[in-house]
């Protein structure tokens, strides 16, 4: 139904409806991420193949588009038509969507996740013209729903059911100016009238965010959330566990976040306990100070839309019971390109992953045409870039297992879930971080914590006797390690493997002792630290495997195995050791450093992901068959004394993230 309401009524002050989502623009004119607010009038796509039909059904439902080219034949959303951060001027006979990533209203996951059954969307416009109105369904079918003529001042609304909605789907508007221009003054998506937050009132949240050694971009963060007064006003506390040797308070631009921020900032200095004991840290203050509903949990180096805090608490304000409500990820470099959409954990193997495509640009193709987006999909967990967490659950389930980094974020969310708390991953609520892409920190000092905290998550949770595919997995990895010479990456997982099997008692006790002890077990590897000085590195003399070995593509099965067994033979017996001072063959780029090429060298220098750095890989027989022998032994053993250790670390998970054991931590760290 569409009605004309007085412009009298300005949006986002009507005191008969509670607004969940407002209709926002970019506050900076910032050109790479004006795709994700506005969309250009005008797309098309072909395909690149004949037979895209079949091909996309061979690759599923969930995969991307990437056998299109697509086209933009019009680029309407300029700049110049931004009016501050909530306003835009169409020019005249023109039109533009606001069928984007932070304007479309994510109607599948409201109606699967809250007491609403609908939605009041108010449109508040200057000028002459159309505002038209869409939903989609859940395979990405648009129909147009509603529309209404316009002119003059004038304030549109429109009441909208969650009737078609179950497996997916969005509501959103379009402008098209007529023979003169046409302006959104404002917009937001409203509860209906009638509606009430489940605990009868509107929540709040304390915010959490540990920062090492990252100033300049924590303070920017802190006065972004300080720069919206009406998001601050849901905000109780801001908590900065600072656990770096360069402290905030020193950083450029933390004198405006403390103005903005005002009493609400605190700042804690700790020693570092990793990104489970700064958040742990956090929720015990939250849990101590007794103000808040929720506390929202944030990584020190992201950019974040403030509106997505509203959105969050607001979705959080209607669920039909308490759960973990995350955020999205887009790549701060990259500011149109999605990174993580909703991540799941794989049981049989026990390895955490996107469950959805693993990148999208909206830059290259926008919601409407993106199918995949349309379809609502349920997360196990959300990473701790953006992660609020009620205090209920907060009560129930403990704080973070004290597993210093990686894994602590999925293995919260499994617990949680385990009492009956899910995990829900909200379109629209989003920070951009740091992107992963040129990371590899499966071979730095970071692979201890993947292997040791993976297992110890699987000790907890897995639902398979004796782990399930877990300990096959990680023989595989040791062995693709030691072919790939990365001798120090597998001692590390040998390590890893140590710690598990001394139990839980070990977790608390290696927290903040365990990281130089891995740092010093990597200055005993040529590959283990990176040569930063491009006068250092050794002189490359060519030599070694043929052209072919540096075959790109993944290699098939019936390719692996007699290259697998001809390579097992030329690593166990061929003589080769690092004291031979071997020259390097090759110096290779990180994208080609594959795991089917690096293992035909005997020693070659590699660049790291980032760039950074080189490493240098020599392969050592000795190493070699000692790490072999090591690894079989330890799947042995795990597989072993799975029960009994699964039985250990379930029983000790009550003390492991209780309250009162962080007490006893935080009250030794300050």
């Amino acid at each position: 139904m569409t009605s004309t309401l007085p412009a009298a009524v300005p949006v986002g002050t009507a005191v008969d409806l509670d607004l969940v989502q407002r209709v926002i623009l970019p506050a900076e004119h910032d050109p790479d991420i004006l795709p994700l607010y506005v969309d250009a009038d005008t797309w098309t796509s072909f395909p690149l193949y004949e037979d895209e039909g079949t091909l996309q059904q061979q690759r599923g439902f969930l995969q991307p588009d990437t056998d299109r080219a697509v086209v933009r034949l019009s680029e309407r959303g300029v700049l110049g038509s931004l009016i501050e951060d909530r306003g835009f001027r169409v020019p005249h006979r023109r039109k533009v969507s606001f069928g984007t990533y932070f304007n479309a209203f994510p109607t599948s996951y409201w109606r699967r996740w809250t007491t609403l059954e609908g939605i009041t969307l108010r449109v508040r416009t200057s000028g002459e013209g159309q505002i038209l109105l869409y939903r989609s369904n859940a395979r990405g079918v648009v129909q147009r729903v509603d529309s209404v003529s316009v002119s003059g001042d004038n304030t549109a609304e429109f009441e909208l059911d969650f009737a078609f909605f179950t497996d997916g789907g969005w509501y959103w508007f379009d402008l098209a100016a007529e023979e003169q221009d046409f302006a959104l003054e404002e917009a937001g998506w409203y509860a209906p009238a009638g509606s009430s937050p489940t605990r009868g009132r509107s929540g709040t949240t304390s915010v959490a965010i540990t920062t090492l050694n990252r100033g300049e971009y924590c303070a920017k963060l802190l006065a972004d959330i300080g720069s919206r007064p009406d998001v601050l006003a849901l905000v109780d506390r801001v908590f900065v566990v600072d656990q770096g040797s360069e402290k905030i308070k020193d950083a450029a631009g933390f004198a405006l976040a403390q103005e903005r921020l005002g009493a609400k900032l605190r700042v804690i200095e700790q020693a570092n306990i990793g990104g489970s004991g700064g958040f742990a840290r956090g929720m015990f203050e939250t849990l101590e100070a007794g103000e808040s509903d929720n506390v929202l949990l944030l990584d020190d180096d992201i950019a974040i839309e403030p509106e997505s805090i509203r959105r969050a608490l607001k979705f959080g304000d209607y669920l039909t019971a308490p759960a973990i409500v995350g955020g999205h990820m887009f790549d701060m470099y990259d500011k149109s390109h999605l990174l993580a959409f909703a991540e799941g954990v794989e049981r049989w193997n026990f390895m955490w992953g996107p469950i959805t495509p693993p990148g999208h640009d909206f830059a290259t193709s926008n919601l409407r045409q993106t199918r995949w987006l349309h379809r609502r999909v349920d997360a196990d967990y959300n990473g701790w870039w953006m992660s609020m967490i009620p205090v209920e659950v907060l009560r129930e389930t403990g704080l973070s297992l004290p597993v210093f980094i990686k894994w602590d974020d999925a293995e919260y969310s499994l617990r949680a879930a385990e009492r009956g708390f899910p995990t829900v991953t909200l379109p629209g609520a989003a920070v951009w971080h740091i992107s992963w892409v040129d990371k590899d920190d499966s071979q730095d000092w970071q692979a201890f914590y993947h292997a040791r905290n993976r297992l110890v998550a699987a000790l907890l949770h897995s639902p398979f006797p004796k782990g399930g595919g877990l300990t096959r997995a990680n023989l595989a990895l040791d062995l693709k390690h030691l072919l790939s010479m990365q001798y120090f990456a597998a001692a590390a997982r040998a390590e890893a493997y140590r710690s598990v099997l001394a139990g839980p008692e070990s977790l608390f006790a290696e927290l903040g002792t365990r990281l130089p002890k891995v740092r010093e077990l990597a200055s005993r590897f040529p590959d283990g630290v990176p040569i930063r000085d491009k006068n250092a590195l050794p002189v490359v003399r060519p030599g070694g495997p043929a052209p072919q070995s540096h075959k790109r593509n993944y290699p098939t099965r019936a390719e692996t195995l007699p290259w697998l067994a001809k390579t097992l033979r030329r690593h166990y017996l061929q003589p080769a050791s690092v004291k031979d001072e071997t020259p390097p063959q090759v110096h290779l780029p990180f994208s080609d450093a594959r795991w089917w090429v690096v293992p035909a060298y005997d020693s070659l220098l590699v660049t790291n992901a980032e760039g950074s750095g080189v490493l240098w890989h020599r392969r050592d027989r000795g190493l070699f068959r000692s790490g072999l022998w090591r690894s079989i032994r330890f799947r042995q053993r795990l597989r072993a004394e799975w029960p009994e250790l699964s039985r250990r670390y379930r029983e000790s998970l009550g003390d492991l993230t209780s309250v009162e054991s962080w007490r006893r931590v935080f009250s030794g760290t300050e």
